[in-house]
């Protein structure tokens, strides 16, 4: 049976709730408030409507992260220590196990992809699965709408 596709326009999305750790504020009372808008089958994936007022924060990262800035302004420390501005229309990625500071000088709305990380050899193990799918006549590559891509979470990040 088919899935229902998702439509949704993040930056009007009626979002939840979602404190910070109290542990995790450094300056202010910012509060953040999110929705999820999407799960893939094998829930290591989902995507996330997230919005923050100011405050100075620490953020952990448990799952990879690539994030859309919606509206907004927010400075983050990378992992070497230098704050870089991030705003509407601007992508980042966030490995898991990332330790991040986010300053927000006005309210944020960001759209997130968050993955689980799969360790490197069960990730190898899934991409050697859906090679043979795909040569024994499975439509493994098809699946997903993007040549090239075999649907593997990690697929075709490695040198093949």
């Amino acid at each position: 049976m088919s899935k229902p596709v998702v439509f949704a326009i993040p930056e009007d999305i009626e979002l939840a709730p979602a404190p910070i750790p109290a542990d995790w504020i450094i300056e202010g009372t910012p509060e953040a408030r999110s929705k999820r808008l999407s799960q893939s089958a094998d829930g290591t994936s989902m995507i996330m409507a997230w919005s923050c007022t100011a405050g100075r924060f620490n953020w952990h990262y448990t799952v990879d992260e690539v994030l859309h800035i919606i509206s907004g302004e927010v400075f983050v420390t990378d992992d070497k220590g230098e704050e870089r501005r991030i705003a509407a229309g601007d992508m980042v990625f966030f490995p898991a196990g990332t330790v991040s500071t986010w300053r927000v000088t006005q309210p944020v709305r960001k759209l997130a992809i968050c993955r689980q990380s799969m360790p490197w050899p069960l990730g190898f193990a899934v991409r050697v699965w859906n090679k043979i799918v795909k040569l024994i006549g499975g439509r493994s590559g098809e699946q997903s709408g993007m040549p090239g891509f075999d649907g593997a979470p990690g697929a075709n990040l490695a040198a093949e």
